[in-house]
């Protein structure tokens, strides 16, 4: 665990010897921890000094609730001996970090990685070998969804504070606990990922950690609108005509919350979405009853919500909404069986079995989906086949 500094500098120098309690000392740099970097000539040394390092822990803290792109409102870097915060709301660019993100001799450390990969790729690209600490976890016996501060609390025996967990991180100037309480996200990450990989190689699991990274690093954080619709729930069993009614309005709210920067709930909630799509209407009466609409946007977008339901042409009248279907006794009997056979490989690895297939893939696995990580990579060798025999 490396010791930070607050002072009112930050500043990268070639190592010095302390006099008594000082800076931290790491491979032929001191850093002197303060502020957040708020310039990129110090972001261009700081990057320098982490560059040699074999691995860097990172972390974010960004806001979304207001926008539809999240804000990057803090980035932490941390390796053996420096440890910083980044402000991305002071800077113009975070490109002095990009050669650092794509280097792929550098391991880059993150807990639960993905949110942060998706924040981090529009400022500074996309990063090259990333060693997720929650799957490592995960695959070692610890729960699927185990949290930092547990993690760190049970691998490394330190007790991390909470008293930020609601801060706003986007306001300024931040304060020295504020700072500290950051910083801690970075800190650890190297001894988790030295403790972590170690418990890999001794279970003969690294293979799998790998192939979970490399599906990782191969997803795109880049919503294409015309499959927004795809993401609602609500809309899995709709008839061809429903479903282009669905696939315009969705991409029409996708491109309209893009543009502006704004929630697309704020352009119109899912439950007026569906229930547009529900009910078709087609003048401003009907509109009217749409009850989930709020008044702003029928007033403001109900002429373009019309177009929209004119252009998909859904023949008069639509097709019957479908019923909800009853549970198959067969199918349940089946998942129910795979179930089985999941808790019972799981036990023998020690493992949670959520972490070897999850309910909603063993109800797929019954239904005859026979594609999917079930049927890839370490999963299939692990427990697929044995899922396949028991179907």
């Amino acid at each position: 665990m490396c010791t930070c500094i607050i002072t009112p500098i930050v500043h990268v120098r070639p190592r010095a010897q302390p006099e008594g309690p000082g800076p931290v000392h790491t491979q032929g740099i001191t850093a002197i921890l303060t502020a957040p970097i708020t310039d990129t000539a110090t972001l261009a040394a700081a990057a320098a000094a982490l560059a040699p390092h074999a691995a860097l822990g990172l972390d974010t803290e960004f806001m979304r609730e207001r926008t539809y792109y999240a804000q990057l409102c803090l980035l932490q870097l941390g390796s053996s001996g420096i440890a910083v915060c980044v402000d991305p709301l002071a800077l113009t660019t975070l490109d002095p970090l990009r050669p650092l993100m794509a280097a792929p001799a550098q391991c880059k450390i993150l807990h639960a990685a993905r949110q942060d990969l998706e924040v981090l790729a529009p400022a500074v690209g996309t990063l090259q070998n990333v060693f997720d600490t929650q799957v490592a976890a995960a695959l070692v016996g610890f729960p699927a969804q185990v949290g930092y501060a547990d993690l760190v609390r049970q691998i490394l025996g330190v007790d991390l504070h909470k008293s930020q967990t609601r801060t706003d991180w986007s306001r300024r100037p931040l304060s020295a606990a504020q700072i500290d309480y950051a910083l801690d996200d970075v800190r650890h990450l190297p001894p988790l990922r030295e403790q972590l990989a170690e418990r890999l190689e001794r279970l003969g699991r690294r293979a799998w950690f790998d192939e979970e990274m490399a599906e990782i690093g191969s997803e795109s954080f880049v919503i294409e609108p015309d499959q927004a619709w795809q993401r609602i729930k609500a809309f899995a069993d709709l008839d061809p005509d429903r479903q282009r009614l669905a696939q315009l309005l969705a991409g029409w709210r996708e491109r309209r919350a893009m543009s502006s920067d704004r929630p697309r709930g704020w352009i119109l909630p899912d439950a007026a979405l569906r229930d547009i799509v529900f009910q078709v209407p087609r003048d401003r009466s009907a509109l009217e009853r749409i009850r989930e609409l709020p008044d702003g946007i029928r007033e403001n977008s109900g002429a373009q919500l019309l177009e929209l339901v004119s252009a998909a042409a859904v023949p008069k009248p639509p097709a019957p909404l479908p019923q909800r279907r009853r549970p198959d006794p067969e199918q349940v009997e089946q998942v129910a069986r795979l179930a089985d056979v999941t808790r019972r490989i799981a036990g023998s690895l020690e493992l949670p079995p959520e972490i070897l297939a999850t309910r909603r893939e063993l109800e797929q696995l019954a239904r005859g989906v026979r594609e999917g990580a079930l049927m890839r990579g370490w999963r299939r060798a692990i427990i697929g086949e044995e899922l396949l025999k028991a179907v």
